[in-house]
């Protein structure tokens, strides 16, 4: 019978349970990591061929479409319509893909490249998999689909139903926030991890802003689509990490031996 177990043990610091010092910053665990990452990223590469050929709507739908139908809460965003804002929005997207590189010019983080690598490919899967997930299963008209002044062709457009939630906006905020909080736990002293989180908070907002002024998110897809791409960025790292406490006496590590798994906490007394 499987069993999970939680033991707590104490040592002196001549017989610490761990060397803190030593420890790395992630810990990977290829058993799940691997599949989660191949998953996800499968899913993803499936679904984005069927949420960008969706079936196109007639002109009949797109003219009995009624913003008075739309909630009160994004109902203010069918008017809004820029194709360069739309445009520039994917200078955003796809200059934000490879911004975890940006961290192999620091030495420490370079030693760990290929685990920084999995990890980024896992966080982005997680985020892909949401996405597609809430694309694939959804139609949702996107503002631009209710605006008169927007060329007919591109309302009725497959790719018109897919403001449900802003994709653009879950992938920069997923890339852009994991490379500050990778950053960050490397370095959690250095006030240049308060750059790199502003950073990510430009990036994301900006994309959102963009991909509203274009018509392609209402206001709840965008909140959404932040929330998905800020948490993923931030969590997949922080599920990773050996040491879960500020406390440097203090470790909390899991263990598994096939037939039990668990947690050890160990505290070293001074």
């Amino acid at each position: 019978m499987d069993t999970t177990t939680v033991n707590v043990v104490t040592t002196d610091s001549n017989q610490a349970f761990t060397d803190n010092k030593k420890q790395p910053v992630y810990k990977l665990k290829p058993a799940v990591d691997i599949p989660v990452t191949a998953v996800g990223s499968g899913w993803s590469m499936y679904a984005f061929t069927k949420i960008y050929s969706k079936d196109p709507s007639t002109v009949e739908d797109i003219n009995s479409l009624r913003k008075e139908d739309i909630n009160g809460f994004d109902r203010w965003a069918a008017d809004v319509y820029s194709p360069k804002a739309a445009n520039t929005s994917d200078f955003f997207f796809y200059g934000s893909m490879p911004l975890p590189l940006l961290l192999l010019a620091d030495k420490h983080i370079r030693q760990d490249a290929g685990k920084i690598g999995l990890m980024y490919l896992e966080a982005m899967s997680v985020t892909g998999l949401l996405y597609t997930g809430a694309t694939y299963s959804t139609d949702r008209y996107r503002p631009l689909a209710y605006n008169p002044e927007v060329p007919m062709s591109e309302r009725t457009s497959g790719g018109a139903k897919n403001s449900f939630f802003a994709g653009h906006v879950a992938l920069v905020g997923t890339a852009s926030f994991f490379t500050a909080k990778v950053f960050s736990d490397y370095h959690p002293d250095s006030k240049l991890r308060f750059l790199f989180y502003g950073a990510a908070i430009v990036a994301t907002g900006g994309t959102a802003y963009l991909r509203h002024m274009g018509g392609k998110h209402f206001p709840s897809d965008l909140l959404l689509g932040t929330a998905v791409g800020t948490l993923s960025g931030i969590l997949v790292p922080q599920f990773h990490k050996t040491k879960l406490f500020k406390d440097p006496n203090l470790t909390l590590l899991p263990y598994t031996t096939g037939q039990s798994h668990g947690l050890v906490m160990n505290y070293r007394f001074k």
